[in-house]
Formats: structure tokens, C-alpha cells, sequence
């Protein structure tokens, strides 16, 4: 697979026949030539608060676009929006990890009048360590640190462990807080299965989207890690990028094996560019590499989901639905790196586009 670019507006669409009859005379895919026509309709969401700032914004443009009337995101995390959508209170969910085979079992017996539900990856959502250490504005950790900090094993920031991975950095001693959320949460779960995959000695508890580990401090939802990270000298956060951004937030190097790697939307989208796809059909739930040692690749990563019925869907909804995911698949990626996302690579987005056309 290719990398994902700065921009989806610039990346081929690859062998999609979809995606190719999408392609402008610059060689972009957009709404419109990949098929998608506007619906005026309204549609109701909830769901992964780490794609939250994206859909503010996709909602907003689509409706300008479409003259549609999309209710606002409402975010709550990826365990609530699967819980609303199997429960029929939303019309599609954000979440960062595929529906489990018990929730797919639910939402295609009690959501989707038999049909299977879809996991569309839509947004590349990288997961930054985001850091406030007084006098220390580049570092960088290793899967093993992570795991020591976050298990409540290594407790100040001049531990020899954190000196060892940064020579000439000068480490005060003071007392780590480690911020975790404290709702269920697909980035948990996501950052997790980094650290059970990339350190797994030093990591001995499964993934899970509820933290489960010793110490540290929660907050409620990717703004309130940011914000409890900026307030707290000494602390240290897992993040959706662009909270860290919004804040001002340093962000630690990752070292996977292949040197020290900063966050960019190239390096993240290196990493999700060595992803399989593992769902059948037109469902595209990925199975992501976290212990990769590609070189340049960013692995803490994770891709937030839309999860939608893939057919059974409401007359009045099935338009609007299928035009708003196109929408978010072809011209909505080109806004993604400002908000601190990373584009799909070109062949996933050829296959998110096919199935985004196929809803019924």
C-alpha cells in the first residue's frame, strides 16, 4: 500500500473502479466524480471523541455543500456510539476499533434487518504522548518506557530508563503523572494494544477500551486529557493529535527499534499504509501493525471507524447516509492534516469509497 499523502485531494484512487471514474483532471477523487450525489436529509451521530474535531468540521461542510441538516456529533467515546447505534438511537457511529463479532452479531440482528454492519475507516488518527516537563522540549521513549510509565513502573522523569533513550537531555527529577481516560474508549483500547504488541514483556495486561492499570490520573474524553496534561508539570498523556496541537502540547518522539520517529501526518500514514484489511466483503475493518520497524513510520496510531448498516437503512436516511460518507471519503479528506488527522492511504480509500456507494 502507499502512504497516505498531506492531502487526499492530491492521492490516487488506485484500482477502485469507483475511485478511478472519481478522478479529476488533477487526478484527485471528489464527491462528485466518484459518483455521490447531495440528499437533504438529517442524520444523528455519536460515538469516538478522537474524530470529533473532524466531524464538527465535515458536518458543517457537508451541510454548506449539501443544504443538508446533519445534527451535531455527539461524541461520548467509541463505546457509546456503538451502544447507540445498536440501540437504534443514532444513524451511523464513530468508533476507534471495528465492531467485536458479539456487536457485529447485535447490530446486524437488531440494527440492520439482518444485513451486516460496515466498518469504514475513515479518519487516520494519530495517538500522541503528549508531554509537559519543564526545560524539556524533545524526547523520546520507547515502547518499554511507555509500558513502565504507564503500569506505574518508572515514577520520575530522570529514571535511568528515559535517560538511557535520550543522551544530552537534561531530565529533571520529578514525580511522572500519567493521564489515561476514564470512559471506555477506543483510544485506550487502541494505545493499549500498542503497548501489549510493541512491549509485550513489559506489558502483561490485554487491550481493553477500559484502563485497567495502577496510578495515574483519568479525565473524561481527549479534551479533558489534553487539558489535564497542559495544567500539571510532570505529566504525560496519550492524545489524539490534535487535541495536543490545539494545546501547544510537546509530543514525544516514538523509537520502535528503527531510531526515534516524529509524529507527522507522512509518518502516520506510513504506518496505517501496512495495514490489512480483515473484514469480508465490503466491510474493512484493518488489523493494524503496532510493532512495526518500517523506518520513518509514526506506529502509535489509530483509524477511527464509521459503522454503518450496509443496507436495511431508512428510506429517509440511506440518501443522506451514503452522500455524507461519500462525502467524508473523497472531498472531507483534504481538510484531515489541519486537524491533526492524516488522509486514508490511496488503495483504502478506493475501498471505502466502493463500499460507502454500495449502502442500501
Amino acid at each position: 500500500m502507499t502512504a497516505a499523502g498531506s492531502s487526499a485531494a492530491g492521492s490516487s484512487a488506485g484500482s477502485s473502479s469507483a475511485a478511478s471514474s472519481g478522478a479529476s483532471g488533477s487526478g484527485s477523487t471528489t464527491f462528485d466524480g466518484a459518483g455521490f450525489t447531495c440528499a437533504e436529509g438529517t442524520l444523528r451521530s455519536s460515538g469516538s471523541t478522537a474524530q470529533g474535531k473532524v466531524m464538527e468540521q465535515w458536518i458543517a461542510d457537508f451541510n454548506a455543500k449539501c443544504n443538508a441538516n446533519l445534527n451535531a456529533y455527539g461524541g461520548g467515546g467509541s463505546g457509546k456510539g456503538i451502544q447507540d447505534f445498536i440501540g437504534n438511537q443514532v444513524d451511523f457511529a464513530g468508533s476507534d476499533s471495528a465492531l467485536k463479532e458479539d456487536q457485529a452479531t447485535q447490530a446486524a440482528s437488531q440494527r440492520c434487518a439482518g444485513n451486516p454492519a460496515l466498518n469504514l475507516p475513515m479518519v487516520t488518527g494519530p495517538i500522541a504522548l503528549a508531554y509537559n516537563v519543564s526545560g524539556v522540549s524533545d524526547l523520546t521513549l520507547t515502547p518499554e518506557i511507555l509500558a513502565g510509565i504507564f503500569s506505574n513502573q518508572i515514577t520520575t522523569w530522570n529514571d535511568a530508563k528515559i535517560a538511557a533513550a535520550n543522551p544530552g537531555v537534561t531530565l529533571p527529577s520529578l514525580a511522572i503523572q500519567s493521564v489515561h481516560r476514564a470512559e471506555d474508549s477506543g483510544t485506550t483500547e487502541n494505545f493499549t494494544k500498542y503497548l501489549k504488541a510493541a512491549a509485550p514483556d513489559a506489558w502483561t495486561v490485554d487491550a481493553a477500551k477500559s484502563w485497567s492499570q495502577p496510578g495515574g490520573v483519568a479525565a473524561q474524553g481527549s479534551d479533558g486529557v489534553s487539558k489535564q496534561v497542559k495544567s500539571t508539570d510532570g505529566s504525560i498523556g496519550y492524545v489524539e493529535w490534535g487535541f495536543a496541537k490545539d494545546d501547544g502540547l510537546n509530543v514525544a518522539k516514538i523509537d520502535n527499534g528503527s531510531g526515534a520517529v516524529e509524529l507527522t501526518a507522512e509518518s502516520a500514514g506510513k504506518a496505517v499504509a501496512a495495514a490489512t484489511v480483515v473484514g469480508t466483503g465490503k466491510d474493512l475493518a484493518l488489523k493494524l501493525d503496532y510493532a512495526t520497524k518500517e523506518a520513518g513510520a509514526y506506529p502509535v496510531i489509530l483509524v477511527t471507524y464509521e459503522i454503518v448498516c450496509s443496507a436495511g437503512n431508512s428510506a429517509d436516511t440511506a440518501p443522506t447516509l451514503k452522500a455524507f460518507l461519500g462525502y467524508t471519503a473523497t472531498d472531507g479528506q483534504a481538510a484531515l492534516t489541519d486537524l491533526g488527522a492524516a488522509p486514508l492511504p490511496a488503495e483504502i480509500q478506493a475501498k471505502v469509497i466502493e463500499s460507502a456507494l454500495s449502502i442500501a
